[in-house]
């Protein structure tokens, strides 16, 4: 239960208390006491009787006007007990600071805190919080903010930007001091999104449009979130992420980038076409090498079977030849005898005997 509300029960039980035990006993008293006087003593006895109890019983003038301060000063410290409390929200850490604006040096976590009159607490996210700078309505971007960056062929790109920060819960109260005792909310709108433009320009003006436009926005985007790191943290605040939601162009500009853009497909279809070429003209020649090689061990192949069989059929002959003796010719010239004698025809002609050799 809050500090506050639990100071207004006890305020209020404690006047309820005096009221119950200090006027119903007084007033009871007083009644009775009158009542009897009246019926039994003349109106001058009535009187002295009237003036012996005020004096016996000053209690019922004096314990109303006690009362009544008592509950003063309980309502009083109420009001000033809540005016002591101070409540830290989840994800959020408080600098106390004094009222001439020094730092107290405590710093406060999340929950209720008693917090002296002359001191106050400033809050500092240091959970994660998403920002915008968009041209619709997002988030804290309630209007227009998107914003234009150069780049370094002399042209103009119009940008809508996220991105999640915290601060350095170590470093919050140097934050509080840097920036004067602002809240993480004014930081955030006067310093944090002013400078986020200003260094995302200083990035974007070291590329030409058609990288910002193209396939190069992520290299942009994560040298753009190393930059702003570097560049925040010196200031206690963290840099979680940043990125490019949408880049638009004139229409001037946006004609020569597809130009390029086609080229740009054309060279490279060019170029696997080329590539494609000279890797087809490569397994063309592996081929043809193999078909060359392929013939000469076919040759090579047939030249040695042609080899072997002459030096066979060689090796038979002169086998054959050193075989046949004059007795084994005469046996086949008569072998192959047909049994027909020579023919003779004129004087000094020649006998031969067909079919022997």
């Amino acid at each position: 239960m809050p500090i506050f509300v639990l100071l207004v029960f006890v305020g209020a039980a404690l006047l309820w208390l005096l009221l119950s035990f200090g006027f119903i006993p007084i007033g009871k008293l007083s009644n009775r006491l009158l009542k009897d006087a009246s019926d039994a003593m003349s109106k001058d006895e009535k009187d002295e009787k009237i003036e012996d109890k005020e004096e016996k019983y000053p209690m019922r003038k004096n314990g109303f006007v006690g009362a009544i301060v008592l509950a003063i000063i309980i309502f009083g410290g109420v009001i000033l007990g809540f005016s002591c409390t101070s409540r830290v929200p989840t994800g959020y850490v408080g600098v106390v600071y004094n009222m001439n604006g020094g730092v107290d040096g405590e710093v406060l976590s999340q929950g209720w805190h008693l917090v002296a009159p002359t001191k106050k607490v400033t809050t500092y996210s240091i959970g994660l919080e998403q920002s915008y700078l968009t041209s619709e309505e997002k988030g804290d971007s309630p209007n227009d903010e998107s914003f234009s960056i150069p780049t370094s062929d002399g042209k103009t790109v119009r940008v809508n930007l996220e991105f999640s920060y915290r601060f350095d819960e170590a470093r919050v109260a140097e934050t509080f001091t840097t920036f004067k005792g602002k809240s993480g909310e004014q930081i955030k709108d006067t310093f944090i999104k002013p400078k986020i433009i200003a260094w995302t320009q200083e990035v974007s003006a070291n590329y030409p449009v058609t990288d910002i436009f193209g396939d190069k926005r992520t290299e942009i985007n994560a040298e753009l979130d190393t930059y702003l790191r570097d560049k925040f943290d010196k200031y206690g605040i963290i840099i979680d992420t940043v990125n490019f939601t949408d880049i638009s162009v004139d229409d001037e500009t946006a004609a020569a980038i597809q130009k390029k853009v086609t080229a740009q497909q054309e060279l490279e279809l060019a170029n696997i076409e080329a590539q494609t070429a000279k890797v087809q003209a490569e397994k063309d020649r592996q081929v043809a090498e193999i078909n060359a090689e392929k013939q000469i061990i076919d040759a090579n192949a047939k030249a040695e079977v042609t080899r072997i069989e002459a030096e066979a059929e060689a090796q038979a002959n002169r086998e054959i030849a050193a075989s046949l003796t004059p007795n084994l010719i005469e046996k086949i010239k008569y072998e192959r005898w047909n049994g027909e004698l020579p023919t003779v025809s004129g004087s000094g002609a020649i006998v031969s005997i067909d079919g022997v050799d």
